[in-house]
């Protein structure tokens, strides 16, 4: 069982906000404009933070609360006035209204406000406020007000059509991976969202005011016919049943995780027994051996590595899993709310907490896995860091760094591997 800091506030968290997360998710949709009810210092803090990580320009607009409407309107005015001015901008197939702390605290009545201009936008809204939960709740939420509000009942299946629900700490290019995976064993697959298309880094022919790519509003609404469904991560596991509601006849599965060996031949193992073949693609089979060489080779490095790891709950799970498969030892997971599943992971610290407390580990440890904000510390205790999660203000490519299945699983050991030899390399050569 996880502790909970002690400290009567959090100093420097880990923690990202709700409202961050459900704008993550709109901008896998096609055409979509996020829109954030609430101040415009939250929606622009929001935009810097995700065009630093992703370094491609962001769209998000804002119903711009100030003194005066946070007073005497209850969310119709700013809304309403906001939908004018997107509409009289651009067409956007859809909108994604979604809250803040401030506006959730007054207590606007968004489902209200989205039913004034229904007629005028397709809209889709969510109750994010930031004073709960984290980003991985914000974008799932949103996944599940998308399902509820969008997505049309169904009773016949399409055999060949198959949805992948991630979580919001996969990477664009983990949840392609896993697109085209599927898509070996005869699937056309669907993600929802999609930010495989829309934050994967592309160079677009032009820059537009809507989101660049992402599964479309229309595809979206046929997505109850699926006759696979998978989830992936504990933070949308609500998401796959949100779907079945619309379909009791859909085949939904949920994985933890998609890191390492042992779950990843879990994975391929139920889809084999789906299509009733004995073994996947031969490129499967290939990676699955690359990930088992990987482990040997790894293991003289990993194998004497204690690791803190402070992330969201979903990924440190996964990243754990597949670095203690090479035998690293980790001494703490400091994480930013509770996910059951942590308590499966043998380790001697799980914590929520935050960056202070991270640092409490790191004397007895070798390298820290985090976001970019733990540079610093990992500096000052001359430890190395991994960086994953959100952000990465400094690294380029972050769209494009797959930790997933067995070839991402192989990437990640190596990484960590070479960076903690050149680590060492460093310290000897100071002293």
């Amino acid at each position: 069982m996880e502790a909970i800091s002690k400290k009567p506030l959090q100093l420097n968290p880990i923690k990202l906000s709700q409202p961050m997360g459900a704008m993550l998710c709109f901008l896998g949709i096609k055409n979509c404009m996020p829109l954030m009810h609430g101040a415009q210092g939250c929606a622009s803090f929001t935009k810097v933070f995700f065009t630093r990580h992703f370094n491609d320009p962001i769209a998000v607009q804002t119903t711009a609360v100030n003194d005066i409407t946070a007073v005497i309107d209850g969310g119709d005015y700013a809304i309403s006035e906001s939908i004018k001015n997107i509409t009289a901008k651009v067409k956007p197939d859809l909108v994604g209204l979604f809250t803040t702390g401030l506006t959730e605290t007054k207590g606007d009545d968004i489902k209200g406000a989205s039913s004034l201009v229904k007629d005028i936008q397709q809209m889709v809204y969510v109750n994010t406020p930031d004073f709960e939960g984290s980003i991985e709740s914000g974008f799932a939420k949103s996944i599940e007000a998308i399902i509820e509000q969008l997505v049309e009942r169904a009773n016949e299946l399409d055999s060949n059509k198959a949805l992948i629900i991630p979580n919001v700490n996969l990477k664009p290019i983990e949840v392609e991976k896993i697109k085209d995976t599927i898509a070996l064993f005869g699937y056309e697959v669907f993600s929802l969202p999609d930010i495989s298309e829309s934050l994967d880094g592309h160079l677009g022919l032009k820059q537009g005011a809507l989101s660049s790519g992402g599964i479309s509003v229309e595809d979206i609404r046929k997505l109850a016919n699926s006759s696979l469904v998978i989830t992936i991560g504990k933070s949308v596991q609500k998401c796959g049943e949100k779907i079945l509601e619309k379909n009791a006849n859909i085949n939904l599965f949920h994985f933890d995780r998609l890191g390492g060996l042992e779950d990843r031949d879990k994975f391929f193992k139920r889809l084999c027994s789906l299509k009733n073949i004995s073994q996947p693609h031969p490129s499967i089979v290939r990676w699955r051996k690359r990930l088992q060489d990987a482990l040997l080779d790894t293991h003289f490095t990993i194998g004497s590595a204690k690791v803190v790891i402070a992330l969201e709950p979903d990924q440190a799970l996964s990243v754990a899993n597949t670095i203690m498969e090479a035998g690293a030892t980790i001494k703490a997971i400091v994480t930013t709310h509770r996910n059951d599943l942590l308590d499966s992971i043998p380790c001697e610290n799980l914590l929520i907490g935050d960056f202070e407390d991270v640092e409490s580990f790191l004397h007895e440890s070798d390298i820290v896995i985090s976001n970019f904000h733990a540079e610093r510390i990992a500096i000052n205790h001359k430890k190395a860091l991994l960086v994953r999660g959100f952000p990465d203000f400094e690294g380029l490519g972050n769209q494009l760094k797959n930790d997933l299945l067995y070839e991402g699983s192989s990437y990640l050991l190596f990484e960590l591997a070479n960076l903690i030899n050149h680590h060492k390399l460093g310290v000897s050569h100071e002293h």
